[in-house]
Parts: structure tokens; sequence; C-alpha cells
């Protein structure tokens, strides 16, 4: 028993050390790397081991590249792994280019690829262009009619650009102000109808891929609806405002009026009142002056008729007979 366990002991522990061994001399790794017409040695794939650097991506993309035609160092591909990039994915698309003639270097390709963009992607968008659907875009042209357009924009990835270009989003921004901006300019909104290519070539002229990531191919409009008539609701609006005004002023003026109809009012109230007042003064006046001698017993009775005599002639005047005579 115990020369069994021995024996068991020495085969667990010697399939171990097989395993690390491969492990660390990846001696599979190196016969297909030298079928394959690949040239690195064993010691190399052992540092790779030491340097965190998994030798089997390494290879792989050095027989990759090489059965493409392309010839790639082996240190660059490791420093590129150690930076953070994508080795496989950066030589896929070195081989895409090299196959399509699109001009690009391993060191633009790591470029692209540490800055965050899917370089194979960018590659195979500037092979097959990508088309991208706007949204919605409302413009009112100048007969106040309103027109909602969407566009389709064709673009295809600009290799020189992918590093520090702007994305989507402002190629879509820059061709909704530009449909804006030409529907705007448009004398009609029947004109615009009639022929929407115009917008697509004035859009297109104003060079909006300067700065992006994209080149743009073409601009087609997908669809133009006929929205709200702006131009009226503008102008109900501004009528009702007037009129709001308008009965504002009127109703300024009949609170100015009103108030000067009670200030009349309270004046000749008050001018009432002096007269009442200064008639109540009369009787004291004239008994002050029979009192003092100023005035006789005659004088008083005579005052007397001529009041009595004016009292009837006024009343013979007001009378209706009178108008009747005349």
């Amino acid at each position: 028993m115990e020369d069994i366990g021995i024996y068991i002991f020495i085969m667990v522990g010697s399939l171990l050390g097989l395993w690390v061994i491969l492990y660390f001399i990846p001696i599979g790794m190196w016969f297909s790397a030298l079928l394959s017409g690949v040239r690195v040695s064993l010691i190399q794939l052992v540092f790779m081991r030491w340097r965190k650097v998994p030798p089997s991506v390494i290879v792989k993309a050095m027989i990759n590249s090489t059965k493409a035609g392309l010839t790639l160092s082996r240190d660059e591909l490791e420093a590129h792994y150690l930076a953070g990039g994508n080795v496989i994915n950066v030589v896929n698309a070195l081989i895409s280019a090299d196959k399509a003639n699109i001009p690009l270097d391993f060191k633009s390709a790591t470029a692209i690829d540490l800055a965050g963009r899917d370089v194979f992607q960018a590659v195979q968008m500037s092979v097959n262009p990508k088309v991208i659907d706007t949204p919605p875009v409302a413009a009112v042209a100048k007969d106040g009619i309103q027109l909602i357009a969407k566009a389709r924009v064709t673009v295809r990835a600009n290799i020189k650009q992918l590093v520090g270009g702007a994305g989507e989003d402002t190629v879509l921004a820059r061709v909704g102000e530009g449909v804006v901006s030409s529907i705007g300019s448009a004398m009609s909104h029947k004109e615009v109808l009639e022929n929407p290519d115009k917008i697509s070539k004035v859009v297109l002229s104003k060079g909006l891929d300067a700065g992006t990531a994209f080149e743009i191919l073409s601009i087609d409009i997908a669809d133009i609806d006929i929205g709200k008539n702006i131009g009226a609701v503008l102008q109900m609006d501004q009528a009702n405002a007037d009129k709001n005004i308008a009965q504002a002023k009127a109703e300024e003026r009949r609170a100015m009026a009103v108030a000067l109809e009670q200030e009349n009012k309270a004046l000749a109230q008050e001018m009432r009142a002096r007269v009442i007042e200064a008639e109540a003064e009369v009787p004291k006046a004239l008994s002050d002056a029979l009192r003092s001698g100023n005035m006789g017993v005659m004088d008083y009775m005579r005052l007397k008729n001529i009041e009595a005599d004016t009292g009837m002639r006024d009343s013979i005047s007001k009378s209706p007979d009178s108008d009747k005579k005349k």
C-alpha cells in the first residue's frame, strides 16, 4: 500500500510539474507559430508570462498579420497590450484596411484604439458607409407654414479625423441646423415641397463634416410633412394682445371719467353748501342793519316787495301759458 501511495504521489507531482513547465514554456504555441512562419523563441514566450502579457494574444496577432502579408513587431504588440489596447482588434483593422487599400499604419491604428474608438469598426465603415437617420426637424418658411423634415445622412469614417474628431451627435446637429436654415430661407413652403433636393444641395455644400470623424457622402430628405400655420397663429396672438391692450386703455379712460365725474359732483356739492351758508347769513345781516339803523323799516319793506315782484315775474316766465303767448 505504501508503494502505491508513493507511486500516486509521484504521478501527481509529475503532472503538476509538467503543467507548470508547459504554462511557462508554451511549447505548443511556439510550434504553431513556427509552422505559420512566425519567428518567436521559447525564451521570449516565457518572458511574456513574466511581463503578464498573454502569449496566446501576441502569437495569434502575429500569425494573423503574417498570413495577411503584414509585418508587425512583437515588441510593438506587447507595448500596445500593456498600454491597455485591444491587440486583436488593431490587427484585424490593419488587415481590413490593407485589403481595402485604405492608408492605415500601426501607429495610427493604436492611437485610434487607445482613444476609445473601435478602429476595426471604423475601417468597416470606411468600406461600407453608414446611414444615419435624423430626428424630425421643424422649420418655418417665409410664408409662415411649418414644415417637419426627416433626413438620411450617409457617412463614412474619416480615418485621419478619428482621433479628436466630433461624433455622430455633432453631425446630426449640424444637419438639423442646415435643414432649418434652408427651409427658413424659402419664400414659400410649396417651393420646398416641390424641390426637396434643394435642401440636400444647400446643406451638403456647407461642409458640415469639417472637424468630425466622418465624411458626409450624401444627405437625402426622406420625408416632409406640413405642420402648423405659424404665421396665422402669431397674427392671432398679436391681435389678441392688441385687443387686450385696447381694452385696458378703454378701462383706464372710463375710470378716469368716473373719477372726474365724482370730483365734479363733490365740487358742486361744496359750492351748494357755500351758497346755503351764504344765504343763511343774509337774515343775520338784515337784522344787524335794522338794529344798527343802517336800514329803515320802509327800506326793508321795499326790499321784500322787490323780492316778491321778482318771484312773481319768474313764475310767470316759467309757466306754460307764457310760452304759448310767445
